[in-house]
Formats: C-alpha cells, structure tokens, sequence
C-alpha cells in the first residue's frame, strides 16, 4: 500500500510529519462528508447552509453528537447513513480505515503507512501495528454486532421491525464510536424505565472509551495472564473514575426533580449510572443536561476534559494523561524524582508530554470560551460546558447549540477537530519541520516556582 502516492505528489507527501499527514487525511474526509450533508438529498427539507454542514460533518467524523439539527427528523436516510459511516470512520481512524483497504486489496503496508498508523492510532511503538489493524477490524464488527443484536431484542416490542433493526445498527454504531447521536430527537431520555437498553448502549460506550490495545489485552488475557502498565493505568482510572462519579451524580441528583427526583429507586439506580459514565466523551443522556445541577455540571466538566482512553474512540486528554499528571504531582510531594507505578518508571518525555497536552488543551478552551462569551448572547456556563464537550467530543449539551452564530459553530467546529486528534498532533502537525537541527543542550539555571 502506498497511500502517499495517490492523491498528491508523492515528494510532497513525504515531506510530511506522521501528524501533518494524519490532520490532512481527517480534512479530506471531512469535506467529502461536508460536501454530501450540504446536498439536498441528505435532508427532508430544502438543503443544509455549508457552515452546518461542515458542523454536522465534523461532529460526526470526530465522534462529537453535537447537533445543530435534529439527526432523525431532518435527515433523510442518506443523511443518516453518512453520519453513521462518517462516525465508524472517525472512530477507526482514517489511516485505519484505509489499511484495512489496503490488506483487502492485498497490497503490502509500508514503512511511513506504518509510521501514519502509529500516529492515528496513538501508539507508542511502531511494530505490530498493521496486527492491530486487523484486530481492530476484528473487535469493532463483533461487539457492535452483538450491540446491534441486543439493541434489537430491546427494541422490537416497542416499534415495527425494521424501523428496530435501524435504529439498533445506527445507534450501536453511535454507541460504540462513543459518538452520541441518536434518531429520536431526546436522545435516550425516553428510554430512561428500560434498563436493558441503557446497560447496552453503556457497555458499548465504555468498551469504545477502553481503547483498541487494552481491550485486545483483556482479550488474551487468559492466555497471556499478563497486562501492560498502559493497561493497569486505564482500568484503574476509568474504573474508579466511573465508581466516583456514580456515586457523585446519585447523590447530587437523587431529590433533583428536574433529574432524577421524580424516578423509582431502581430507575435512579440505572439513570445516575448512566448519567455518570456518558460525560467522558458518549454524549447520550436519559435525564435533561440542562436539569442537572449546577455541581454536577461542574463535575461533568471535569469529567469531559479527561474523557476516553488513548487509541479509543473518544477524546478528552486520556485517562492515561490525567493519571500520569497524579502520579507527577503525587511524586514531586514525595520528593522522588521519577514517576513510578507498578515497578515501572514513567520516562520523562511521557510527563512532558502529558504536561504539554494539558496546557494546549486548557489553553484553547480558555480562548474559545472567551470569544464565544464576546460573540454569543449566552451565560457563563452553557458555554464554557458547550466547549468542553466539544473538545472531549462528548455531544452533551444545556441546549445551545442551534443558537450559535456562524462564528460560535465554526470555532467549535475546530475544537471538535482538535479533540479527536489530539491537542498535541495538531500542535504538531502546525508547528513541527520535518528536518531537525540537532539541539544543543545550554547551561542551566534555576527559577524561581510556586
């Protein structure tokens, strides 16, 4: 396979950084999927404004469910089929998506595929990834299969059978990609009683949120009784992180009646767990955002800014960024000089790294929260939590969406592609030459912190 070669000059192409080339594949795809939302076959009524198809486009090849129009009413089936194929292909990863091609076809991956590969799929080594590729493929088929199937079960005694098989492959899809779009316009607050549907539609999006790497370890995990300290640290993190927010949200919700005050205890039982889990980066909800308390906004913000898991298909910093910053902070009150976990050292460039993903992330959604605060006529908090969800492509919402300008849908529009590619790719991608002059290393010199 030779991807450099076919739609520019080859010379061109590999002058590029992994990361260059990674944010120019997303872009192509993104105006292809701009170009066929902007057509009037896509919608029921009259044709999408090139600025809310570019938004619907990106918020669905990054995997983000923010919308400016309602997906199930507006859209016609060719609208929704091409959200849905633009959400497995963010979720995948487009350098996935195209090897997959690739090894169908039987051509041979080359070394800078690899390298692309590597970058798409957030790996730290190249070697083996064309092998995850195809387990990827593997996994993504099966477990949204067997979610499609369960979704079906679920769903077939409330709707005619093959508006269920739709809306099971659509929404198992969806789920799966941690994408957030729905076809029934309350997203799952309909469904809030039926926990059956909601334990899948959250298995789906938590399995997604793993990443592609841990899953698989867990897979061989009978065979090989050994796990990564990768996968040690996202286990660990998403599970307390899911643990702490349920029982965050039960408690703060549990006499809210706009949320959860008026349900039965076991429908409090599954909303709260639902409502805790899909802020790191789902995006669905069974109870109205805007409902919620103020705290448990400000949780959820917190929540939405870690997001997901590396190599997953959600966004956020990472579980694994967010734990490697505690065990920074926890280490320099210790006074050790290296980051330890598990008889393991964390390498230094790792915590730069993570420090960096965090200061760009925070960065950015301080000036976008700031310039939509100048441009849009909303409060503080709607938008400061519009942008954040954003950036974790989350796709929760306190319902401002469809009331932004052009200006607000086309910078969230960036936050969203920031999200799924990563804050530090995109830096990347921007800012890195491709030649290096080697570095010379000058004196140093203390100064003064904290």
């Amino acid at each position: 396979m030779n991807i450099s070669g076919h739609s520019f000059p080859r010379r061109v192409v590999n002058q590029m950084t992994p990361a260059q080339f990674l944010v120019l594949a997303y872009g192509l795809i993104l105006a292809l999927g701009t170009a066929i939302l902007s057509n009037e076959a896509a919608m029921v009524h009259g044709r999408l404004g090139f600025v809310d198809a570019f938004f619907m486009a990106t918020s669905a090849l990054c995997v983000t469910g923010l919308s400016v129009v309602s997906l199930g009413t507006e859209f016609t089936v060719l609208g929704q089929v091409t959200v849905a194929v633009l959400i497995q292909i963010g979720a995948l990863g487009v350098m996935t998506m195209s090897t997959l091609f690739a090894i169908l076809l039987g051509r041979r991956i080359g070394l800078r595929n690899r390298m692309f590969l590597q970058e798409d799929l957030n790996q730290n080594y190249l070697a083996g990834v064309v092998r995850l590729v195809r387990y990827v493929l593997f996994l993504t088929i099966t477990v949204e299969s067997i979610g499609a199937l369960l979704l079906f079960i679920a769903l077939v005694p409330s709707m005619p059978v093959g508006q269920a098989a739709y809306n099971a492959v659509f929404h198992a899809i969806s789920a799966f990609g941690n994408a957030g779009f729905d076809l029934f316009g309350d997203s799952l607050e309909g469904f809030v009683s039926q926990g059956a549907v909601l334990l899948v539609v959250a298995l789906l999006f938590i399995l997604g949120g793993l990443g592609f790497s841990v899953i698989i370890e867990l897979v061989q995990w009978r065979k090989e009784h050994h796990m990564s300290l990768h996968g040690r640290i996202v286990l660990w993190s998403t599970s307390l992180l899911i643990a702490g927010s349920w029982v965050a949200v039960l408690m703060l919700e549990f006499y809210n009646p706009a949320t959860l005050g008026d349900l039965t205890i076991a429908e409090k039982l599954w909303a709260s767990f639902f409502t805790a889990v899909t802020p790191r980066t789902a995006g669905f909800n069974v109870v109205p955002t805007h409902g919620l308390s103020t705290a448990t906004l400000f949780l959820f913000l917190g929540l939405m800014f870690v997001g997901a898991s590396p190599s997953s298909t959600g966004g956020g910093i990472k579980t694994t960024t967010f734990a490697a910053l505690i065990l920074g902070v926890w280490a320099t009150i210790a006074g050790k000089k290296d980051v330890e976990l598990g008889n393991r050292r964390v390498s230094q460039d790792h915590m730069l790294k993570a420090w960096a993903i965090t200061v760009i992330a925070c960065g950015w959604i301080l000036l976008v929260t700031m310039i939509l605060l100048i441009t849009e006529a909303q409060d503080f908090v709607p938008v400061i939590f519009e942008v954040v969800s954003a950036f974790g492509t989350v796709g929760l919402s306190m319902g401002i969406t469809n009331e932004l300008t052009s200006v607000g849908r086309l910078l969230l529009t960036v936050t969203m592609f920031m999200g799924r590619v990563g804050p530090m790719t995109l830096a990347l991608a921007l800012g890195q030459r491709t030649h290096h002059v080697p570095s010379v290393r000058l004196p140093e010199e203390r100064i003064g912190l904290g």
